[in-house]
């Protein structure tokens, strides 16, 4: 039996459950159930496209007026590379060289060279 000292009152129990129904519908659901397997609840984003795959690594140096880049392919998949100059003078044209495939562990040196001096020399990939 409860004794009165201990026992609550009728509109104290009414107060306890509505504090513990609005505490819970606040938190919202804890696990997942019927709400979440609802196909609007899911996110509406579209899965992320795979990346493509990395080209060859290069590695470019400059020497006065020569320009070479070494290429490694570690990749399955082939690459084409080609090698780029912007010479110093006005005078001097750019230089490109020929794009040249560089295949699953494969290595290639491309050269080329200005006249005076190299200003800007880079390399360019595009899949094969």
């Amino acid at each position: 039996m409860i004794s009165p000292a201990t026992a609550i009152s009728a509109p104290g129990l009414r107060r306890a459950t509505a504090l513990l129904l609005t505490a819970a519908a606040l938190a919202g659901p804890s696990a997942p159930g019927p709400l979440a397997a609802h196909p609007r609840a899911a996110s509406a984003r579209p899965a992320p496209r795979p990346a493509p795959p990395p080209g060859a690594e290069c590695h470019t140096r400059v020497r006065g007026s020569h320009a070479t880049a070494d290429c490694f392919n570690g990749n399955a998949t082939p690459d084409r590379v080609q090698l780029h100059l912007r010479c110093a003078r006005w005078w001097d044209p750019a230089m490109d060289t020929a794009p040249v495939t560089v295949g699953p562990t494969r290595h290639v040196s491309l050269a080329q060279r200005c006249w005076l001096t190299v200003r800007d020399a880079w390399v360019s990939h595009a899949p094969d």
